[in-house]
């Protein structure tokens, strides 16, 4: 059968790179926020504000131990439960929506040696930084809130000296204010674990709106999902090839009934390219949402007691991939998926001149038209599109996504 396709005017190439230039400028460049700036700021100010909770910052820290239980063992099934969420160095529950201590030392201890580098982007309020100190990773933590940065150098401002014999000189612990959409501080292929732990959309709203680029105030999932995407491919981007990328994410509810972010965000990461290795299903404990909205012993629902720890696999090549195509983007091979992209391109046969449209591409890769030509086209407002260019036939092809 052959491929059913609307065409437009051919955008020129350097329109692309414009494009692509003025998306980085979207997205906040990394800032450097070094020990000593973090000593001038904590001067000024004994605590900063995180949602709407005041978080203590510059005291000195008292710590009693610099790790869990000398009983604990690590986890080996795909099913995490810390009721106590563990409280050893720096690690503090007075941070809302941070994970548990144990989460990244089981990652970092599982798929990185002492030396290596470690990444967390959304690094909140320092737990994996705290975990990379204690274990000696070297470690490069971003976040886009400037307050969250200083309750990370906060958290890495304790004095600790291993009895490790790999442990290495010199550390590198390095944060930054910055996106992560943009890791422009961070060189390809130069990362051998990334493990971090992003808002789950619109669920906590860390800076009340108040940071430009945070993802927690995004309103709806049509616009977090494409800036996961962009996480996603940010993440390729540094990993090196063969390691691995963590990524805590979990579900919520609406009008009662259970909206699945967890999956919408796998389906980002393995469209970047990503091999899923691991589907940890962490449970949860003395949720705050939960806690707060769903009080009634009454519900005619059940409350959610779980996330997802997605673990992905950056592939050491093309034919890898073929090796693991069953845990890889499946929905390209599946029959009925085939079927849906068909009907979808049988419904893009309808003659349209596509040429006259007034069109053009956003930084943020989105497509507009204009509504008085919208009626006209065979798709509505928000069907995704592929957009190839043509050079042959001078043209951009278009086609159901």
């Amino acid at each position: 059968m052959s491929e059913n396709i609307t065409t437009m005017k051919e955008i020129p190439e350097k329109d692309y790179e414009q494009s692509k230039a003025q998306t980085k400028q979207l997205y906040r460049a990394m800032e450097l926020v070094t020990q000593s700036v973090y000593e001038e700021f904590a001067k000024l100010h004994d605590s900063i504000i995180i949602e709407d909770k005041a978080v203590p910052i510059g005291r000195k820290w008292i710590i009693n131990k610099f790790g869990p239980d000398k009983d604990y063992k690590f986890e080996k099934e795909t099913v995490w439960s810390f009721p106590n969420r563990g409280e050893w160095a720096t690690h503090i529950g007075n941070y809302r929506g941070n994970w548990s201590p144990f989460i990244p030392r089981n990652l970092i201890m599982r798929y990185t040696k002492p030396g290596e580098w470690v990444l967390d982007q959304m690094v909140g309020s320092g737990t994996t930084a705290v975990e990379c100190k204690l274990l000696g990773r070297h470690g490069k933590f971003v976040d886009i809130n400037p307050n969250a940065i200083m309750v990370t150098r906060d958290r890495l401002n304790f004095d600790y000296v291993s009895v490790d014999s790999g442990y290495p000189n010199g550390l590198k612990l390095e944060t930054y204010i910055g996106d992560a959409r943009n890791l422009d501080k961070i060189d390809n292929d130069s990362i051998d674990l990334i493990a971090t732990h992003p808002p789950y959309a619109y669920i906590i709203s860390y800076s009340k709106s108040k940071v430009e680029g945070d993802l927690s105030s995004l309103k709806n999932l049509r616009d977090y999902l494409p800036a996961m995407r962009k996480i996603a491919d940010e993440c390729f981007r540094v990993l090196k090839h063969g390691k691995h990328c963590a990524i805590l994410i979990g579900d919520t509810r609406h009008h009662k009934h259970y909206v699945p972010i967890a999956i919408r965000v796998l389906q980002e990461f393995l469209n970047a390219g990503f091999i899923l290795r691991e589907d940890i299903i962490k449970l949860q404990w003395n949720t705050k949402t939960t806690r707060e909205r769903w009080r009634s012993s009454k519900l005619d629902f059940y409350r959610i007691a779980h996330e997802h720890l997605y673990v992905f696999r950056k592939p050491e090549n093309e034919e890898e991939k073929k090796k693991f195509k069953l845990s890889i983007k499946w929905w390209s091979e599946q029959p009925s998926t085939k079927s849906q992209h068909a009907d979808a391109k049988t419904r893009l046969k309808a003659t349209t001149n596509i040429e006259a449209l007034e069109t053009r591409l956003n930084p943020y890769g989105f497509l507009y038209i204009p509504k008085s030509a919208l009626a006209s086209l065979p798709f509505k407002a928000g069907d995704k599109l592929r957009l190839k260019i043509d050079k042959a036939n001078n043209c951009v092809v278009m086609t159901a996504a």
